[in-house]
């Protein structure tokens, strides 16, 4: 997980414009694509909108000799014969798909740049102070947060605690959020003055000094919330055996490793006991969190974090809903396998509708590593220390040429699990953190040899390299972010996926040439530890459980009902016994308390990189979308570099656009896993599909 260095959430460019009545996208003065123009239907909007709706010197109002007009007048009709000529050969000789023009032919160029130009002094100078004093208020909060969350304890806490407010006090005041609202109404500022207010007026939303009591009230109850969760101690007693101490990583190596039902069964529970601990301060911060965006006229928080996409909530959760309607059936038929495949391993002859929860390998069945047999994917890291994975992943970035990690990154980072016996507790979720908005990176991590950890490791410095790429005096400090959330972790998890292509393994020397798995057992582990099972938690428990939680302020004594509702009908999951109200099972899963109403970036993220990888192995590459080697290329380093260094100062779509001729589309990775759903269906043959 990424902790970007900007706003939590991103305001798309037209937000101002979608409000005053014009179409999503562009400024024609319609809301139907279809009175668009046809021959301007494949410029950027800016262009567009220049073109019909900015006002600009008029014939009407610039004298001229009767003889001039006419000759103005005749050579704008000619230009306007000619456009309607080349844009009609274009047509015909693309069969008419000019949405789907392709990028230039150096594929690995991607040189969009940050825009230009000068705007009004008075916008100048106020963003000048803004992002000096966000940038010294950001320094000063996530220096607080890194030590409250490296060593948990109460002036940790406290420290951080004042941190949030110094910088809730200043984005949310009520003079900035005056300024903020006279400058958005605006037309004479640049795109990126406009981009910069947007995100400011998002900022503000969080923490809106409007309500100053609510604001202080939350940043106090979501810091002791997170210390509750991260604190906690886990005790596991097993049958026949005195209670222990246990981490987090070793729940996790349990629920992966022991074939033994009772001992599951016991592991997953003592997983699932900080969540009555949680349950009354969940409700409270929900409140407290939809009070405050209510206050900024969003329907509920969640409608406040969905607006980084241009969208409402009731539109998020279509989309959402789409991306798991187009991954179900390859899904359906993978979770019959897995049932099968975990009932005969444990020694189960009646294979259940839904797999009990402490079945899986996950404790929120996000993943399901462990189950193919054959593809000993942790047995490549027998000989290999920590260090070695964490040095590797830098590698993998220095090979395509995006340089040295900083030396201060290896002295400040917390890489490395801690004894169960340390004097000292932090959050064991890997993260990567930008502290000062400019060099200072840093990981928290509890790394192990592992092939978990070696795919966490790349993904985490992928967004580590995200920051150094656009931390430049081009890109504003409140702009030094991805150009959504989900391009952050799309990146991240980009990485992630070259990382496990056997070419790169065998590069390395973690697989040798004879050791390279077949076809598709290597499909199968991907699917598993990858979207095929994780969009079905992403886009439909835990996103439609959070909409739940803050759209429609769902009741306390419904939180866990819900949350197995969910669990059931998108994941085909089900608790290993009954669930009340008692427990609180949703709130254990750390992105609730602490990265809320957000996790849709990671499905989206998914989607975003599967296009990105499909255009680095066709256009760049020339490589199997499932063999690739990203390992080494310069040209790949290149591209990608190209994307990062924007940061958010180019709109998300425009980005996705130009780097692959695509708008955002899910084919890219139901495409990847093609061959593996032909051979989950012979597989299945004769079986119930379906839970």
């Amino acid at each position: 997980m990424g902790r970007v260095g900007g706003p939590d959430s991103v305001t798309r460019l037209n937000t101002r414009h979608k409000n005053a009545g014009l179409w999503t996208g562009s400024w024609w003065p319609s809301h139907d694509p279809a009175s668009f123009p046809w021959y301007l239907s494949f410029y950027p909007a800016p262009l567009c909108g220049k073109l019909f709706l900015e006002p600009g010197p008029s014939h009407e109002t610039t004298p001229h000799k009767g003889q001039s007009h006419m000759n103005v007048r005749i050579m704008a009709g000619l230009g306007m014969l000619l456009l309607a000529v080349g844009m009609l050969t274009i047509f015909f000789l693309t069969d008419g798909k000019l949405d789907n023009l392709q990028p230039a032919k150096d594929a690995s160029s991607f040189d969009l740049g940050v825009p230009t130009g000068d705007g009004p002094a008075e916008v100048t100078a106020f963003l000048e102070e803004y992002n000096a004093n966000y940038r010294r208020l950001w320094t000063g909060l996530e220096s607080a947060n890194w030590n409250a969350s490296t060593d948990i304890k109460e002036e940790n806490t406290a420290a951080r605690i004042a941190a949030g407010r110094k910088m809730a006090d200043y984005v949310g005041s009520r003079d900035v959020i005056e300024r903020l609202r006279r400058m958005r109404d605006r037309l004479d500022l640049t795109e990126l003055q406009d981009r910069q207010i947007e995100m400011a007026w998002q900022l503000a939303a969080h923490y809106p000094g409007t309500v100053p009591a609510t604001v202080n009230k939350l940043i106090a109850t979501e810091a002791v919330l997170e210390d509750t969760l991260y604190s906690h101690v886990y005790r596991l007693q097993l049958p026949d055996q005195p209670a222990r101490v246990v981490t987090p990583n070793q729940i996790d190596d349990l629920l992966l490793e022991s074939r033994d039902l009772p001992t599951r069964l016991a592991v997953w529970e003592t997983s699932m006991a900080v969540g009555p601990k949680l349950r009354a301060g969940l409700d409270e911060v929900r409140q407290l969190r939809n009070t405050a965006a209510r206050a900024m006229g969003y329907s509920s928080f969640f409608g406040l974090e969905v607006a980084d996409y241009g969208m409402t909530s009731q539109e998020m959760v279509q989309l959402l809903d789409d991306a798991v309607a187009g991954i179900m059936p390859l899904y359906r038929q993978l979770h019959c396998w897995v049932k099968h495949e975990l009932a005969a391993r444990y020694g189960v002859t009646e294979v259940p509708r839904r797999i009990p929860a402490h079945w899986l390998s996950n404790r929120w069945g996000q993943e399901w590593p462990g189950i193919v047999q054959g593809v000993d994917l942790d047995g490549m890291f027998r000989d290999v220390q920590p260090q070695w994975v964490i040095e590797q992943a830098e590698r993998f970035y220095t090979s395509m040429g995006l340089g040295d990690l900083p030396l201060t990154f290896w002295g400040r980072s917390d890489l490395f699990a801690l004894p169960p016996d340390a004097t000292r507790k932090k959050n064991t979720h890997a993260s990567a953190w930008h502290i000062d908005l400019d060099q200072d990176v840093r990981c928290l991590m509890s790394a192990q040899s592992n092939f978990r950890w070696f795919q966490t490791t790349h993904h985490e410095l992928g967004h580590i390299y995200y920051y150094l790429a656009y931390s430049r005096p081009e890109v504003p400090p409140i702009l030094r972010t991805g150009a959504n959330r989900a391009f952050h972790e799309g990146v991240g998890t980009l990485i992630e996926l070259a990382a496990s292509q056997v070419p790169y393994l065998q590069q390395v020397g973690l697989l040798a040439p004879e050791e390279t798995p077949e076809t598709i057992r290597w499909l199968l582990t991907q699917a598993l530890q990858g979207p095929v099972v994780f969009l079905p938690f992403a886009c439909g428990t835990m996103s439609h459980w959070e909409h739940d939680l803050y759209e429609e302020d769902l009741p306390r004594h419904l939180f866990n009902t819900r949350w197995w509702e969910y669990a059931g009908r998108y994941q085909g999951i089900a608790p290993p016994a009954e669930r009340g109200e008692e427990y609180c099972d949703p709130a254990t899963k750390t992105h609730i308390i602490d990265d809320p109403a957000q996790y849709y970036d990671y499905a989206l993220s998914t989607v975003i990189l599967h296009q990105l990888h499909r255009y680095i192995c066709r256009e760049i590459l020339d490589q199997d979308v499932r063999l690739a080697n990203y390992y080494g290329n310069k040209q790949v380093g290149r591209y990608l570099h190209g994307i990062l260094a924007l940061g958010a100062t180019r709109d998300w779509e425009t980005v996705m656009r130009q780097a692959t001729g695509e708008d955002l589309s899910s084919a890219a990775l139901l495409e990847y896993f093609d061959p593996l759903l032909a051979w989950l269906q012979e597989q299945n043959a004769g079986r119930e599909v379906g839970f």
